[in-house]
């Protein structure tokens, strides 16, 4: 196996299950990824406001890694429903190996789906409850 190819299926796994500390970017980018290291400080930098604010709402300090979160999520989307043949230009030009995607992809993309959109409802829910009722509900 030709060292440059990148797998399209492990890219989706690893953007679904560990976006939100950017793994997915540095397996594709290298480690010298930008966004990839925002998303990694995402998780520290809400560490740091919960001890610097610890009697803020759970939604206030948790708000850098809640957004690496949903971001994520949308990065695996694009991974995910990139056309194999883009995905090789961009990814495995010099490789042999072609990217063939099968049904993980797919079976992916719905979990995505299901995991982002609870995720944003559950955030757009509770910014609503402490904007109009100042967290009256949780």
């Amino acid at each position: 196996m030709n060292s440059t190819f990148k797998s399209k299926a492990l890219a989706t796994v690893l953007a679904l299950v560990l976006g939100g500390a950017g793994l997915h970017r540095f397996y594709l980018n290298g480690m010298k990824d930008r966004w990839g290291w925002l998303h990694a400080a995402s998780l520290p930098a809400s560490g740091l406001l919960f001890a610097l604010q610890p009697d803020w709402p759970l939604l206030a300090y948790a708000a850098p890694a809640v957004l690496s979160l949903l971001v994520a999520s949308l990065e695996t989307f694009v991974i995910g429903l990139t056309q194999d043949e883009k995905w090789d230009e961009r990814y495995n030009a010099e490789s042999d190996i072609k990217t063939g995607s099968r049904w993980p992809i797919p079976a992916m993309m719905v979990l995505n789906l299901f995991y982002g959109a609870t995720l944003l409802l559950t955030v757009i829910a509770r910014a609503f409850d402490l904007i109009l009722t100042g967290g009256a509900y949780g």
